[in-house]
């Protein structure tokens, strides 16, 4: 017979669980502004904070003139990465009239020869529901994305306060500790992997003389720190612009193609052998945890998944009542105990 004060308990636990989830999910939404920021600022901050230790411990350097140099260098890269995503998103919303016009006449020469074919429909109509859709989606998108990037000197701020109160001395133990190691190598090897990804579609893209290619080099990059479909749209983007400019399909596979095959062999060769089974993630827990965040936090929420979902992990992992869910986000099914009727 089942144990019905262990079901209770049970029941008990999951009804708290789910409660606990929905008011950390409310949270979430409507403390997003200053959230968001400071979950970014807390990223960079393990990203940057070896690079302060070594300046304090191994080169001996005063504290003040170490904090300060290491600011010095995250604003740079911030100021940098703000230009270069400002001005790639500028130049798409600029030129975007233009290869929309360029693919909808491609799509009006597709509706004129399906009419041929004694099909009948309103084509001005689909024409314009067409162009509005995807100058709607650029805007929309790029809107977003401009939106955040201007909330970095909040995200400076954040960082100057974490590194100002790091004890470079201090060793880190217990779940602070799981979560500057495995947090700091995910963030670091998938930046570099990120790097390589953007700069390599943008030489095959100037190699193709693809117009935009440093646009799409930018966006490779940037994309590429969301999961699996990250780097599918990163491969589609490119898509209207290639048709609206080469006249012969070969040109356009291989905008597609090669591009693809390079973020592919980096996402699903390159990138699993270097950072093995670190974040224990399994893969359908990545992707519910891209579905969630990008309901919470949008877009940026999309970016942060992995490690935030990561977090989560370690922490669950830490109380042994809530191990099972810590297991769960691995991909191990929890024992099911077989007990007959008697």
């Amino acid at each position: 017979m089942i144990d019905i004060n262990k079901e209770h308990d049970w029941l008990v636990r999951s009804s708290i669980i789910i409660i606990a989830v929905v008011a950390i999910g409310v949270t979430l939404i409507f403390a997003s502004s200053i959230l968001i920021p400071f979950v970014l600022a807390l990223f960079i901050y393990l990203l940057v904070s070896p690079l302060l230790d070594l300046q304090i411990l191994r080169l001996k350097i005063p504290r003040p003139i170490a904090i300060t140099t290491t600011l010095l260098i995250v604003l740079i890269i911030l100021t940098l990465i703000y230009i270069l995503a400002s001005e790639s998103i500028q130049t798409i919303l600029s030129t975007a009239g233009q290869y929309t016009d360029d693919f909808t006449g491609l799509v009006e020469k597709m509706l004129l020869k399906i009419e041929e074919w004694g099909i009948s429909f309103d084509r001005q109509e689909i024409i314009n529901n067409v162009q509005n859709a995807i100058l709607k989606f650029a805007k929309n998108t790029f809107g977003k994305i401009i939106s955040f990037l201007s909330s970095v000197t909040l995200v400076s701020i954040f960082v100057i306060f974490l590194l100002i109160g790091r004890d470079s001395k201090a060793v880190k133990k217990g779940i602070y500790g799981d979560v500057e190691k495995q947090i700091r190598r995910y963030i670091s090897t998938k930046t570099a992997l990120s790097l390589i990804t953007g700069t390599l579609v943008w030489i095959i893209l100037v190699a193709l003389d693809l117009k935009l290619a440093a646009v799409f080099g930018m966006l490779a990059f940037m994309l590429n720190f969301i999961p699996s479909i990250g780097s599918i749209i990163a491969t589609l983007l490119p898509i209207p612009v290639a048709v609206a400019q080469f006249q012969s399909l070969w040109p356009i596979l291989m905008v597609i193609l090669i591009p693809g095959a390079v973020q592919m062999t980096i996402g699903n060769i390159i990138e699993p052998k270097i950072m093995g089974k670190e974040l224990k993630l399994h893969p359908v827990t990545i992707l519910l945890a891209l579905s969630f965040w990008g309901l919470l936090w949008g877009v940026i929420g999309m970016f942060l998944a992995v490690p935030m979902t990561a977090i989560i992990r370690i922490i669950l992992m830490r109380f042994e009542t809530l191990k099972p869910l810590g297991r769960l986000l691995a991909g191990q099914l929890p024992e099911i105990e077989s007990e007959s009727d008697d």
